[in-house]
């Protein structure tokens, strides 16, 4: 209960001060890496243990999505390009909430426009809700015949995790920023990969669920 209740707390309060915030550490109120869904490059199955090791970014969006997605990936492109040799440790992954549209091949030559690190994963409606109640993101999809009432609501945080797989911090809303901190982005994802996770009460809750 203090675990939800602590999560609940940190995905509501950064929002307003997203501008003087490039990141929201969350190390310990947010469950660990967790998922099984099918790798778009591959077409087999992954789950979050085929990423331990990595600084792992995780997303949800859809391939439709006409400005936030496309936003986003733009910049994450932009930060992969600053990494430098910390980029190959680092992985970007997508997770379509869109599963009916976003096909294997339809998700692996979206993301393949933006940059080759992408790794698009796609699983069943059960898995991808799942997945978005364990880490509370607002994801819901309206189905119609007509492309122009066909609706999907998606939050745009992305979740970054440690190479061990516990979440460390939040980027809110990077589609939505005009001026992204890209040197605060970027040396927070390098010191991931280098910098041991201090252990405590919180990190134990995380573990809980």
């Amino acid at each position: 209960m203090l675990r939800r209740f602590l999560l609940a707390a940190i995905l509501l309060t950064p929002f307003a001060a997203s501008a003087a915030q490039p990141v929201v550490r969350v190390t310990g109120l947010v469950p660990p890496l967790a998922f099984t869904m099918k790798d778009a490059s591959t077409g087999k199955t992954v789950t979050a243990a085929d990423f331990r090791g990595k600084v792992v970014m995780l997303y949800f969006g859809y391939t439709n999505c006409p400005d936030v997605c496309p936003d986003t990936l733009y910049k994450l492109h932009q930060i992969y390009l600053k990494l430098g040799a910390a980029a190959a440790n680092t992985v970007f992954l997508f997770v379509t909430v869109d599963p009916a549209r976003d096909t294997l091949p339809v998700l692996k030559k979206y993301l393949a426009l933006f940059d080759p690190h992408f790794v698009g994963l796609r699983g069943s409606a059960n898995q991808v809700y799942q997945l978005t109640r364990r880490y509370r993101v607002v994801a819901s999809v309206h189905p119609s015949p007509d492309p122009e009432k066909y609706q999907v609501v998606h939050s745009a945080l992305i979740y970054v995790f440690g190479p061990h797989g516990n979440a460390r911090f939040i980027i809110p809303d990077l589609g939505l920023n005009q001026h992204p901190d890209y040197a605060v982005l970027t040396s927070d994802l390098a010191k991931l990969g280098t910098t041991p996770q201090k252990r405590g009460l919180l990190t134990w809750l995380a573990r809980l669920g």
